[in-house]
Parts: structure tokens; sequence; C-alpha cells
């Protein structure tokens, strides 16, 4: 049901935790990938481990260069982008009476801004092809608030605003955005968490887990696929009820 043969795609942050599980997911589904992110010999494994897979170093916060970059990664693609995964991002958690304006726009200018363009200049593609899926990844506490990170919750507030206007103007092009907002999930991140503050985060959560890379992968695979050709302008919830919309 979730066959991606011949479409190509192209994942954002695709070094980290998430973002293999989301190349591993797609290139199961046989989908050509252009996977993206800063750091090259995280690429070189991807590479070397799964087949119809590309790689661009390419650091999202270098705004003036996105354009170049979907152009780059389209024509590497052989010129007809399907869809995009808008999965990188960062963290810089401060109180608010602490957070410097470098800390507040590093966070809105890589999360929220870059993800506009890679969608803006995406978009542009998808047209000329008449069709096209985009997919942002936004997180749980973009709908929740959390302590410190006044920055990052509003960076992903923003995406999902962002992405039900785009879905609005795009619709009758056949361009589908929607988002996916996981809960907190198994990383690298996470496992560096101490056991009190990791059983007091896993108590709000009706699964009594945390979740796995691949439950996001998973929700990835089924927004790019053709069983979800009616669903737009949506945010797909991943957090094993700890929110529930």
């Amino acid at each position: 049901m979730n066959d991606l043969k011949g479409k190509n795609i192209i994942v954002t942050g695709a070094s980290g935790g998430i973002g293999n599980s989301i190349i591993e997911k797609l290139n199961q589904a046989g989908a050509n990938i252009l996977a993206s992110g800063t750091r090259i010999e995280k690429l070189d494994v991807l590479k070397k481990k799964f087949v119809n897979i590309k790689t661009l170093k390419f650091d999202i916060s270098q705004s003036d260069k996105i354009e170049k970059f979907v152009e780059n990664a389209n024509n590497e693609l052989g010129g007809n982008l399907d869809c995009i995964v808008n999965n990188a991002g960062v963290t810089q958690d401060n109180l608010a009476i602490r957070m410097s304006l470098e800390e507040w726009q590093k966070v809105i200018n890589i999360n929220l801004t870059s993800a506009f363009l890679m969608s803006k200049f995406a978009i542009k593609k998808m047209l000329k092809n008449k069709s096209g899926k985009i997919i942002n990844i936004t997180s749980v506490v973009g709908h929740t608030g959390n302590l410190g990170q006044s920055n990052y919750t509003a960076s992903k507030a923003g995406i999902i605003a962002m992405s039900k206007s785009l879905a609005i103007e795009y619709a009758k092009k056949n361009i589908n955005i929607n988002c996916i907002s996981p809960g907190f999930i198994k990383t690298a991140m996470t496992d560096k968490l101490d056991d009190k503050f990791k059983e007091a985060i896993i108590s709000k959560i009706p699964s009594a887990r945390l979740g796995d890379p691949d439950d996001i992968a998973n929700a990835v695979l089924f927004l790019c696929s053709n069983l979800s050709d009616y669903i737009n302008g949506e945010t797909l919830h991943v957090n094993g009820g700890m929110y529930m919309a």
C-alpha cells in the first residue's frame, strides 16, 4: 500500500536519529531519496547503507542558499520533486528573561524561516509537476508550551500555522502540506536524560513509554504515500496520547 517506487523525496536533518529512521522507511518503500544534513560522515554512512539514496551536505541556516540547494537537490533527483520532509531543526534553551536576542533569532531562523523557504522553493518545483507533498516536522511543545523553550515552541507553533496557510494556497494545485508533531522520542538526546527526569516524562504519557524514531518515520511514510491524498493542512500527532488535540 505504501509503495513509493519512482517517487523523488528530499529529507533534511537526515543525519539525526529520526532522520535515519525516515530514510530507512522511505528506502524500504522504494523511494529515490536526497538526504541532507550538516555531518558529512553521517551522510556517507547513509549512502553506503541504503540503495536509491543521494546525499548533499547543507546547513539550512544559510537562508540565502536554500533556493540553490533545492535546485541542486531537484537536479540530483532527476528534476521531478514529489515530496520534501522538513525535519532539520535546533534547540537553544533558556528562561525568557535570560534568553538573548541571538538565541531567539537562531532558533526561529533555522526552525521556522528555513522551513518556510524550503517549502516555498519546493512548491515552485511541484507547481511545474502539478502535484507534490510537503511534510513539516513540528513538536508536541508547539501545542503545549514548555519551560525554557519560548524560542523553540514559537518556531514549532509557527510551522503549524504556516503549513495551514500554504495548504490553503496550494490545495487546488494538488499539493498537500501537512505536519507531524512528535512527542518525546528515544534519541541520543533523550538517552542523556537522568532516570528521574525520564520517569517524570513517561508518567505524563498514557502509553507509558517514549516513542521510537520509527513511529515518526511511519507517519512520514503515510503522508508521502497516496493513502494521504485527501489530507491537507493537518497535524498528525505522534506522542502516545501525551497531547490530544
